[in-house]
């Protein structure tokens, strides 16, 4: 993983403000009842090609993930599956399921926000980009917003939490 780069750095400040959009997703699917998981598909432009946030239990379906949905959708806004001139913006380490996703994409970069110390799959349980089996070298870089990622998801669980504990 690359150290962030300074404060002031243009590049650094752009991956700040999509990382930011990305947590209003996050947001809207943690107010919806899913966990809060936002993800933004950015071209070579910078233009925003797709977005979304996780939707599992709004769709019943155990794919939707923000990344899985937001892929999906720049590969049909795009008309190709080959995302690698895109960098995608999340605010969760992917899953093995969406890493595995990432890499298929061709995926010119992948920027997310927190570590997941239970089921991260680029760096911190297992690094499925740099396997033998991975067939695309994906660059990636972590940690941008950490602390606010991070923290929106241990809300939202804490609050979870609470809820279980006090409903009848």
């Amino acid at each position: 993983m690359s150290p962030p780069a300074p404060l002031t750095d243009p590049t650094y400040l752009n991956h700040r403000r999509w990382m930011e959009r990305a947590l209003h997703l996050a947001e809207q699917a943690g107010k919806e009842g899913d966990v809060p998981v936002g993800a933004i598909v950015v071209d070579q432009d910078g233009c925003v090609v797709a977005e979304a946030e996780n939707r599992r239990e709004r769709e019943s379906d155990p794919t939707a993930h923000a990344e899985v949905l937001a892929l999906r959708a720049a590969g049909q806004r795009l008309k190709t599956w080959h995302l690698n001139q895109c960098t995608l913006y999340v605010t969760l380490e992917p899953c093995p399921m969406c890493a595995g996703a990432i890499v298929l994409a061709r995926l010119g970069l992948l920027v997310y926000g927190a570590d997941d110390p239970k089921a991260g799959a680029v760096r911190t349980v297992m690094n499925l980009p740099d396997s033998p089996g991975s067939n695309h070298r994906l660059p990636v870089l972590g940690g941008i917003l950490e602390r606010a990622c991070r923290e929106q998801l241990q809300a939202w669980f804490a609050q979870r939490r609470d809820k279980q504990r006090w409903t009848p």
